[in-house]
């Protein structure tokens, strides 16, 4: 666990710090023409993760941080020194790690103000939606049980034609007992139902339909008719329903913005090109002998 820790840390070092200004502060280590203060080892120690700089804390831990930059400082030269800043793909990548942050700053600037959520906001969306904050204690299933999955197909299309579940249930259900209630098989608690069925019926919100599912009897087809629970309070859901709301703005801001600049700019798309357009077959992977 160790090995895999210091390993992420370097790897995380090598893309993510800045070159080293090497003028201001003491000096902390010199690599051919490169030097390295103590003004860049603090400010490559502010840019790690909290769970990094743990990893180098103390006269030990500084040790070895100094030695990681100056890991990626050799590397970067050497790098250098075979002519690889020269290369056509580099150039790329650059060009391409310039455009990605430059779309970055753009958005941030454009549409963070336009995503922030008020404390009224999250607790209108809260009381309008308490439903969806229900923890499931009970959950009344009905089914619907078939021979096999091309019967579980047929079933599926007449279901999403917006036939009724019981009346399908009724008719064609192997489960007979079941089949003379629509289906249904009461209510049921966690634990009472097996594993593979509890996990999908307890996900299910009132009024929902599973995929098929292999069962003992055949293909299993549930549908949650009714719940019973407590609603999660408003405290402990705050953050969640504060994401889903940012979420939701941030996505109606982009959208709009992507709106205005195609307004802005004049755009062509030669439909001929693109229609003769073919993507590369995905790569086979080689079977082991």
């Amino acid at each position: 666990m160790k090995r895999l820790l210091v390993v992420s840390i370097a790897f995380f070092l090598l893309l993510s710090c800045t070159k080293g200004g090497g003028q201001k502060g003491d000096y902390v280590a010199k690599i051919g023409d490169t030097t390295i203060t103590t003004v860049d080892v603090q400010k490559e120690m502010e840019s790690l993760p909290p769970m990094a700089k743990d990893f180098f804390q103390g006269p030990e831990g500084i040790s070895r941080f100094v030695d990681e930059l100056v890991k990626k400082e050799l590397l970067y030269l050497e790098a250098k020194k075979r002519g690889l800043d020269k290369s056509d793909d580099f150039q790329r990548k650059v060009e391409d790690f310039k455009k990605f942050t430059l779309i970055n700053q753009l958005l941030e600037k454009e549409i963070e103000s336009a995503s922030k959520v008020t404390d009224k906001e999250i607790k209108d969306y809260y009381d309008a939606h308490k439903d969806d904050f229900m923890v499931n204690n009970q959950v009344r299933i009905s089914h619907i049980i078939v021979k096999t999955e091309e019967d579980a197909k047929k079933v599926l299309e007449r279901l999403q034609k917006g036939e009724d579940f019981a009346k399908i249930a009724s008719e064609v259900s192997l489960d007979k007992a079941s089949a003379k209630t629509g289906g249904d098989l009461g209510y049921f608690k966690k634990g009472e139902m097996n594993p593979q069925l509890e996990n999908i019926a307890f996900r299910l919100k009132k009024g929902q339909i599973s995929q098929p599912m292999p069962s003992k009897g055949g293909i299993d087809i549930i549908k949650v008719t009714d719940t019973k629970g407590t609603i999660a309070e408003f405290d402990k859901v705050k953050g969640i329903v504060s994401q889903k709301l940012s979420a939701e703005k941030q996505r109606e801001a982009f959208d709009k913005f992507i709106e205005n600049l195609r307004k802005s700019y004049k755009i062509e798309l030669n439909k001929e090109a693109i229609a003769k357009l073919t993507l590369p077959p995905p790569k086979q992977e080689k079977q082991g002998k």
